[in-house]
This record gives C-alpha cells, sequence and structure tokens, in this order.
C-alpha cells in the first residue's frame, strides 16, 4: 500500500540524492524571492498515475509550494493535456522538478502498460497481475501504478502468501516425502488464514498439488493447448493463474483459455517512463 509516510521517506531520499548540497544553479542564478507557475504537460497520451508522488517532491522541497492535481490516478489523458499546476518560489520548483518527474513519468508508464494489458483480455473475466519483478525500494509505487491501470497486485512480498515453485518442491521432497505428502506437511503448520500457491510445468503435476487442497495452481510456460486442458483439469477446485510467455501479441489468447489470473512481470520491468514535461514560467 502506497502511504504518505511512504511517499515522504523515498521522495525525500530520492531529493537528498540529487541536491544533496543544495541546488547551486537555481541557487545561483535565480533570485531568492522569485515566484514561478508551472505546469505539468502530456507529450503523449497515457494513463496518470503518482499524483501524490509528483505532489510531495515539491512540498518537501518547500511547504509554501502548491500543486493543484488536475486528473487523478487512473484517469485517461490525450497529448497536450494538463495535468497538474504548480506555483511558488522559484528556486524550490526547478529543484523538485526533475524528482517529481521521475516518479509521475515512471508511475504513469506502468499504469499505461498496465491499461493495454488490460484492454486486451476486457472481453474476458481474467485478472491482469503484477510480480515482484520490482525496482528495489520502489514495490509501492509500481504496484500502485499497476492498480492505476487496471490491474491487480499480485503476493506484496514473500512475507505475505507461500507460493512453491520447482525448487522449493525438489528440496521439499528430498526426505521421500510425494508432493502432495510434503505440501500438506507444510500446510497443517500454517495459520489457516495463509494463502497457498503451488507452480507447476506439466500437466501430470496438477492431480498430486491439487490434492494437498492449495488456493490457487501456477501454469507455468504451458502452451494454449495446455492451458486450455490444465483449467478443465481443474475444473475450478482452485484459482488457476497463467504465467510465462506473456506479452501484448500472446495475453488475449492466454485470456480465452479460461485461467482466472495472468501475472505479468512486463508490467513493472519493462515499462517505459511516459513523455511528461514540466512548462515553468516565472511569475
Amino acid at each position: 500500500m502506497l502511504t504518505t509516510a511512504t511517499i515522504d521517506k523515498v521522495v525525500r531520499a530520492a531529493l537528498d540524492e540529487d541536491a544533496p548540497w543544495g541546488d547551486i544553479t537555481s541557487e545561483s542564478l535565480i533570485p531568492a524571492d522569485a515566484m514561478a507557475d508551472a505546469t505539468l504537460e502530456a507529450r503523449e497520451p497515457g494513463v496518470f498515475s503518482g499524483g501524490e508522488v509528483f505532489a510531495a517532491a515539491f512540498r518537501l522541497c518547500d511547504p509554501s509550494i502548491t500543486v493543484k492535481l488536475l486528473v487523478t490516478d487512473g484517469d485517461a489523458f490525450e497529448a497536450g493535456a494538463t495535468l497538474a499546476t504548480v506555483h511558488g518560489p522559484a528556486r524550490a520548483i526547478l529543484t523538485a522538478e526533475r524528482i517529481g518527474l521521475n516518479f509521475a513519468q515512471r508511475m504513469s508508464g506502468i499504469a499505461t502498460l498496465t491499461a493495454r494489458y488490460k484492454a486486451e483480455v476486457a472481453h474476458t473475466r481474467v485478472r491482469i497481475a503484477d510480480t515482484r519483478k520490482t525496482t528495489p525500494g520502489l514495490r509501492a509505487f509500481e504496484r500502485h501504478a499497476v492498480v492505476s491501470g487496471g490491474g491487480h497486485n499480485h503476493r506484496y512480498s514473500l512475507s505475505d502468501a507461500v507460493m512453491a515453485k520447482d525448487n522449493h518442491l525438489a528440496v521439499l521432497t528430498r526426505s521421500g516425502l510425494s508432493v502432495t505428502e510434503a505440501l500438506r506437511s507444510a500446510i497443517d503448520k500454517l495459520p489457516h488464514t495463509t494463502h497457498v500457491e503451488v507452480e507447476v510445468d506439466r500437466l501430470d503435476q496438477i492431480e498430486p498439488v491439487l490434492a494437498a487442497r492449495i488456493g490457487t495452481i501456477m501454469l507455468d510456460n504451458f502452451s494454449l493447448d495446455d492451458l486450455r486442458a490444465g483449467v478443465a483439469q481443474v475444473a475450478g477446485r482452485a484459482t488457476v493463474e497463467a504465467s510465462g510467455g506473456v506479452n501484448l501479441t500472446t495475453v488475449r489468447a492466454i485470456a480465452e483459455t479460461g485461467v482466472d489470473v495472468i501475472s505479468v512481470g512486463a508490467l513493472t520491468h519493462s515499462a517505459p517512463s511516459l513523455d511528461l514535461g514540466l512548462d515553468v514560467r516565472i511569475a
């Protein structure tokens, strides 16, 4: 969850990184009493995300700066749209400009890409979900952007849910237990509220995993035919997630196999930053 405390902590660190001993350009060239107005302008169409983060960059640089957001997170816009206005001391606005833009461009880029995936599967009931393939330290920001684009969040961290992949199962079954027995033994030790997901990469692995009474089964890198067969085999006994080989050219066909969730690492690890600019005028 993207809280004010998280925003302030990360944005303050970004400002400190960018101007550790002040902004010598603005301080040497701009009069201390100069005031400025600025507008956040869209250079290309997209979906907005990161409004509060954009505003925080200016607020933390100088509390007297006022930022008015003209769109909310999740709003679509066209090229040429004005997304926000900024007013306050010119030095502080120029100091905060790049940090505010970096966050808004990155988050809006993720939201825009997510919306494209969502549009491809809008005729189905499937969820488009993110993964843990996020920028270290920025997970809350990037996952907020996914939601802005109409997507859903997967487990936030390793602490939130059990997800057993092939390497986990290999270690778990070294004692000689079957996959079903090993999973049941582990599940019996968990709180009853803990969700358990297990990854499989072959159809014959489905039944032993389902027999352990797991909540979600991930069909990893399955062909379309095997995805359809897997969905039929699961038959509603668990949530079915598809993963691997997902891109904008394949996601529609994957959704049409009947899976419940499609996880897409590209939402966060491959989204391009959106082209946004801050036009500044001395008041």
